[in-house]
């Protein structure tokens, strides 16, 4: 292509983000009017799908380190019932993508211990910001605002949950010792070529709230190198992921959808949820009018390997119906 016409494209791709911009600011103030009942309707549904469409193909995409303790409180108990089904003593290894300030892999780890303390736990913690793997590690949090950590992330706790996951030291608090111990904590890129060489074979991959932030092309190709990452039969746990991409690779690698649990899940973290359809991030409302929801709105799957178009775990994944919960 030549140097003209690159140019032209990218004058015409400029003209169409900056014609959108008045006309999305036009339908979200009607759509802040909107009552709540009318924006549950099914055709208001599918203009907001339309409308967050444009939001996603004009916006400029960034990774953020804000996050929020028990983030996702269904998404937690459903992580709980599968670890509580594991035989006694056994061994379980964990893998917890981008995991940011740390706010969510000690929500997880607290989630498992208390639930089965006797298993032997091997975490692994990644991300691909040195100063923020930093604050994760010490596990040190200000009560007062931090520019670098962001976001309120002790807002979705209570207190007798905050005396039960930290020691208070004066303006900080420090997760307790026993929630901590046992974390590897390291730098690296998910889409990294020997990412899945020196982090394969996990029982469980959390790689929530990071895809979304990623174009389409790039999230779809680092979640299918997550995919590599998980042991036969173990899971992986993905939100905070553009929606079409997640089901096209799930459909596509046969993964099972977790049956129970999944509208709770889905609309288990109410800041993505309240963004749709705005900001690029935004999660739609769960909809069961769509074909293959289950696929559609699960976050958790059970990643069986060697599946191909005729077997029956990939017809499974392709059914409407609710799929239900198998163990590791």
């Amino acid at each position: 292509m030549s140097e003209s016409i690159l140019v032209r494209v990218s004058r015409a791709a400029r003209l169409r983000r900056y014609l959108g911009r008045p006309f999305l600011r036009v339908n979200e103030w009607i759509w802040n009017r909107f009552p709540s009942s009318l924006r549950e309707q099914y055709p208001i549904f599918v203009y907001g799908a339309l409308l967050h469409s444009l939001v996603k193909l004009r916006s400029a995409r960034t990774q953020y380190h804000g996050t929020f303790f028990f983030r996702n409180r269904p998404q937690l108990q459903a992580i709980r019932t599968l670890v509580s089904q594991r035989p006694n003593s056994s061994p379980l290894k964990v893998l917890v993508l981008a995991c940011s300030n740390g706010a969510e892999v000690y929500s997880l780890l607290w989630t498992i211990r208390s639930a089965r303390p006797d298993l032997q736990l091997a975490v692994t913690a990644v991300d691909i910001s040195p100063p923020i793997l930093e604050i994760a590690k010490e596990g040190v949090y200000s009560l007062k605002e931090n520019k670098l950590v962001g976001s309120p992330i002790f807002e979705r706790l209570t207190e007798g949950e905050l005396q039960m996951l930290f020691d208070k030291e004066n303006d900080d608090v420090k997760v307790k010792a026993w929630i901590r111990e046992g974390v590897d904590w390291k730098v690296a890129d998910a889409n990294g070529l020997d990412f899945v060489k020196y982090f394969g074979g996990q029982d469980l991959v959390v790689a929530n709230n990071f895809l979304c932030h990623m174009g389409p092309k790039e999230a779809e190709s680092c979640l299918r190198n997550i995919a590599c990452l998980v042991a036969e039969n173990g899971y992986l746990v993905v939100s905070g992921v553009d929606i079409d991409v997640r089901t096209k690779v799930a459909l596509e690698l046969g993964w099972i959808p977790m049956g129970d649990s999944i509208e709770e899940i889905h609309n288990g973290d109410p800041s993505i949820r309240r963004d749709w359809p705005w900001r690029y991030w935004g999660l739609e409302p769960f909809n069961k009018r769509r074909k293959g929801w289950p696929v559609r709105y699960a976050s958790v799957f059970r990643c069986a390997r060697n599946l191909t178009e005729g077997s029956s775990s990939f017809q499974l994944a392709r059914r409407e119906e609710q799929i239900p919960v198998k163990t590791f």
